[in-house]
């Protein structure tokens, strides 16, 4: 059965605006998405919102619900008390382009950043031989929607814009310790997500962990790892010898 619920949805555009209040038909089995476009269809036509495949996984309609960032269409009804006001507005780090629409080209450009996988000069494509637990190790992260709602919620950037500049976010500092643990990789990430991607800024609170709709576990199986990494690479003594060594033998 139906019933009204109470809506406040952020409109406005260009860095000004205001939360406008709603009373809009819920019907059985509805998600936050379908209320939005229902206030579309029948008293505010204009509201600019983004989305796609409305099955979770374009990552197109993030936003945030009761200050949370969401995926729209799996946020369902129901979770919600039915005299409870729910809140929507934009993804808080990326700048307004009108009303729950954000300009997420911020994390275009950091994909762009991220040198593509390279293979050894002399092995040929169908010639790669990989372990099935090297597979398995990093086909975890090939599972993000990039909804940019880990993006969103890293308070290294969400709350310093100044930080932007020197760091990735944990969706690209993934995409290296991906590559990273690709056998067939020559490039050293390491070094690059320490001095070009600004991994040393996160501090490992897990909040994208939190927010990722795949489940995939960011902190833990990603950047920890890539960290430790890094640090033996930097910090261990024999580590270090070795390369010192390795050096002066060429």
């Amino acid at each position: 059965m139906g019933y009204k619920a109470k809506f406040r949805v952020w409109r406005g555009e260009g860095g000004e605006g205001r939360l406008e209040d709603f009373t809009v038909e819920v019907n059985e089995g509805e998600v936050v998405l379908d209320v939005i476009h229902r206030l579309q269809a029948t008293q505010t036509p204009d509201l600019a919102v983004r989305w796609n495949c409305k099955a979770g996984k374009c990552g197109s309609c993030s936003m945030e619900i009761n200050g949370k960032p969401r995926l729209g269409c799996m946020t369902r009804m129901s979770t919600f008390e039915e005299d409870e006001t729910i809140t929507v507005t934009p993804l808080r780090t990326f700048p307004v382009i009108k009303d729950l629409v954000t300009d997420v080209s911020f994390n275009y450009q950091k994909a762009r950043e991220v040198p593509s996988f390279t293979p050894p000069a002399d092995v040929k494509p169908g010639e790669y031989r990989m372990q099935q637990i090297d597979v398995e190790r990093s086909q975890e992260f090939r599972k993000c929607i990039e909804c940019y709602m880990c993006q969103n919620v890293c308070h290294v950037i969400r709350d310093h814009e100044e930080n932007k500049p020197n760091f990735s976010g944990p969706r690209y500092l993934m995409r290296i310790a991906e590559l990273d643990m690709h056998p067939y990789d020559v490039l050293d990430r390491k070094e690059s997500a320490q001095e070009d991607h600004g991994l040393s800024y996160c501090n490992i609170t897990k909040c994208c962990t939190e927010v990722c709709p795949e489940h995939i576990k960011i902190t833990d199986n990603a950047l920890i790892p890539m960290k430790e990494r890094v640090v033996d690479r930097k910090y261990d003594p024999l580590v270090w010898l070795g390369s010192k060594i390795f050096k002066r033998q060429h």
